[in-house]
């Protein structure tokens, strides 16, 4: 019998996504290179430690892999991102005939996505981007995924994607054609830009609670006591892991200040960068990652200043309404990348069907995605929306208060900061850009146009 489609690379994500279409029903093959001594039968050895695989055909050799798909193809690929799936691509290429489908379910950089599919499509050979969200669980009861490419090809594996796909509160799968090009891995890039400060945001929060010398059960029931009108995915596993104990020891309290990264952060910074968009608090998420590394330098600062004990007058409910309004921050800017770029490009993305798929199987599902399904229909800037203007006046006090006492109190808050920073400055209607202008022009020459001048000319003044 032909398999329905066939997966290349067994690590934990890939194992799991097979794991997941076998309960779905669906045949399927599966592939892991063979290295001699170190990667032997890869794909057999999860074959027969999975109930979900029994009907699997596992393979190490890639010809008899892809003989065993039926046609056309659809091969999902979840490889490392990088050289290494350019160079399965071109292992594939010479073994797919035109009109087969290759999925890349990793985290590809949107324009090297780009690149394959125009690499590809000379071939006649169909290449879609699909970022996956989840993690490992995800991967294994039902992932967020984030689709696109040629909606031709889509449409050929549109069904087993979304049959393995999270299911929302309606019972959709969150699984849909996001757009042209690369803009589904640009669409997962940007969700895990977002994911970067919402885990700053919770951070923050947590170092303003230590600070008031609390315990960690302490900070676990107020934060549990956000829930009713704060769920989220992320607060859920923070309230779990300030609760775990390993031999009568928080893990948390053992565990080295040191935030890794892998890369989504710094392509989202980029991409900020380069297309001039005021999306701040990703940036600023990042960068206190890198701050965090330079551990044995901040302590060798730290012994050169006296740290004043901290006197935080900030009430819970202050703290929940900071952390909403910077989570609404947050948000904002994360769709204002999205909507921007997908203009310049012409992607055609849909930033409500993007909500949608990001209500569950992702990291950053929560109430306030849901929320946003409904008013991205209609609007595209959570800042001017009708529906969360009156919350946002409401929680705007707080989080001036927290600032203003982090700083009082010498706490490190990156991202609450630059939240405030940047709804004050969007809000701004006449800024100081007119001085900065004045001094380009002053040194360089660079001229300035005037206040209500229809013609829009360009002066210079010589200073």
């Amino acid at each position: 019998m032909k398999s329905s489609l066939g997966i290349i690379g067994m690590g934990v994500m890939g194992t799991n996504l097979a794991r997941n279409f076998g309960r779905n029903k669906y045949a399927i093959s599966i592939y892991n290179r063979h290295v001699p001594n170190k990667e032997e039968n890869v794909a057999l050895n999860k074959q027969r430690t999975y109930d979900e695989l029994d009907h699997a055909q596992a393979f190490d050799d890639l010809n008899l892999f892809i003989a065993s798909v039926e046609r056309p193809r659809k091969i999902i690929l979840m490889v490392n991102a990088g050289t290494t799936i350019d160079i399965v691509l071109e292992n594939l290429s010479s073994l797919l005939a035109p009109g087969d489908v290759i999925v890349d379910g990793g985290n590809s950089h949107f324009e090297d996505t780009q690149r394959r599919m125009d690499t590809l499509k000379k071939k006649e050979i169909f290449f879609i981007g699909a970022g996956i969200s989840g993690g490992e669980e995800g991967a294994l009861k039902g992932p967020s995924i984030m689709p696109s490419g040629e909606e031709e090809a889509y449409a050929l594996i549109a069904q087993h994607l979304e049959a393995i796909a999270a299911k929302d509160n309606r019972g959709n799968p969150c699984c849909t054609y996001v757009g042209a090009q690369g803009s589904g891995h640009f669409v997962k890039m940007i969700h895990n830009g977002i994911e970067y400060a919402e885990m700053q945001l919770l951070a923050e929060c947590y170092a303003v609670l230590k600070a008031q010398q609390l315990s960690n059960e302490a900070m676990a029931l107020i934060f549990e006591s956000w829930l009713p009108d704060t769920q989220s995915y992320l607060l859920e596993i923070t309230i779990q892991i300030l609760r775990k104990k390993e031999q009568d020891v928080y893990i948390l309290d053992t565990i080295l200040d040191k935030a890794e990264n892998k890369g989504t952060g710094k392509w989202s910074s980029q991409t900020i960068a380069d297309n001039g968009i005021p999306s701040t608090m990703i940036p600023a998420a990042l960068f206190a990652r890198y701050l965090s590394f330079f551990k044995e330098k901040r302590i060798e600062i730290s012994q050169l200043y006296s740290t004043q004990e901290a006197n935080i007058s900030l009430s819970n409910e202050e703290l929940k309404a900071a952390y909403q309004l910077g989570r609404i921050i947050n948000h904002h800017q994360g769709f204002l990348i999205i909507k921007e770029v997908a203009q310049q490009k012409n992607w055609k993305v849909s930033l409500s069907k993007v909500a949608q798929i990001w209500t569950e199987g992702c990291i950053i599902k929560s109430s306030l995605m849901q929320e946003l399904v409904a008013l991205l229909n209609t609007e595209d800037s959570l800042l001017e929306s009708n529906r969360l203007k009156g919350q946002i006046k409401a929680t705007y006090p707080s989080l001036k208060k927290l600032v203003v006492q982090g700083i009082e109190n010498e706490i490190h808050l990156p991202c609450f900061s630059e939240a405030i920073n940047y709804f004050n400055g969007i809000k701004t209607a006449y800024s100081s850009a007119n001085l900065i202008q004045a001094q380009r022009d002053f040194f360089g020459a660079h001229t300035y146009k005037k206040i209500n001048d229809p013609d829009g000319k360009r002066h210079h003044t010589v200073w």
